[in-house]
């Protein structure tokens, strides 16, 4: 498999160039994800293969992840095969100062053989400012083009830091607008029009994360309230490019330190509608195992 050969190729890089000084460690990253759809018209359940790195040079940060997805689909006249995708993202960051840093997005479908989005692109520039040592704002501006429309995303998000005796804690408050800008001079077909018609042209969620580390032991919750479709989420390391409406998702994590290793498991529910049938109710089960190597 192509993720195979690219988890090689990435592990051996890193060696090669991650700056063994820094007191932030750089790592490398593989995981799995199995998701399971209920009262979808046209998924039934799928996997999701992922590496990833995160390089910690001085004042530069790069990360980057590829990932393959294999989704079984309800067939039907227009669906005709199970759902193939290739995605890749990438992000660079700089530490101009103590307290400001700038972050560059770039995120790519490369691969969608079911919907119009294939081939999409986003892009995303942002800035963060620590206001101290517990507490840093950024804000970041996504666009996106998805063929037969754009969208226009803004996050503001907020992190506080503390410690309570010898559990270490982290606090963030993610908001979310989404604006669609649709237009009807790129849309060719009718399954096309019936894909973004019944969207809605701004979307605005909510989010709150909390994760705390104690020993060796991690502990994370998540939750986002509010619409959203077309999101970008996860830093710019997930574009949500299916005409899905989600209106909740909850998420829980654990995870154990293993000398240099770090294993995770993660479980995501989410609820949604599918916005080109108007198909509501649709629930989605993600669970994620994450193998992390820091050097």
């Amino acid at each position: 498999m192509k993720i195979q050969l690219l988890s090689v190729m990435l592990l051996t890089s890193l060696n090669l160039f991650a700056d063994s000084s820094q007191t932030i460690h750089s790592s490398a990253s593989l995981y799995y994800e199995m998701k399971d759809f209920s009262n979808s018209k046209q998924k039934t359940d799928g996997v999701v293969y992922g590496v990833s790195a995160d390089i910690h040079n001085n004042n530069h940060e790069f990360r980057m992840a590829y990932e393959e997805g294999d989704t079984n689909t309800i067939r039907s006249p227009r669906l005709t095969e199970d759902l193939k995708v290739d995605k890749i993202y990438t992000k660079y960051g700089y530490n101009l100062n103590d307290s400001f840093a700038i972050n560059l997005n770039y995120m790519n479908v490369l691969n969608d053989n079911i919907v119009p989005t294939d081939g999409s692109v986003a892009y995303g520039v942002g800035v963060s400012y620590a206001l101290s040592n517990a507490i840093k704002l950024n804000f970041t501006q996504y666009y996106a083009d998805y063929k037969i429309f754009e969208t226009y995303q803004s996050d503001l998000k907020v992190d506080y830091k503390s410690k309570f005796q010898d559990i270490k804690y982290k606090i963030t408050l993610i908001g979310k607008y989404i604006n669609i800008d649709k237009n009807p001079n790129k849309i060719t077909t009718t399954f096309e029009e019936n894909f973004i018609s019944n969207a809605k042209d701004d979307y605005t969620t909510v989010g709150l994360k909390f994760h705390s580390h104690y020993q060796s032991y991690h502990f994370g919750l998540g939750a986002y309230l509010g619409k959203r479709a077309f999101a970008i989420m996860n830093d710019g390391f997930k574009m949500q490019h299916h005409a899905m409406e989600f209106d909740r998702t909850y998420a829980v994590g654990i995870g154990k330190n293993i000398g240099n290793f770090v294993l995770r498991y993660q479980h995501v529910y989410q609820r949604a509608e599918e916005i080109p049938f108007n198909n509501p109710n649709v629930k989605v089960s993600n669970n994620r195992i994450i193998l992390n190597y820091k050097f």
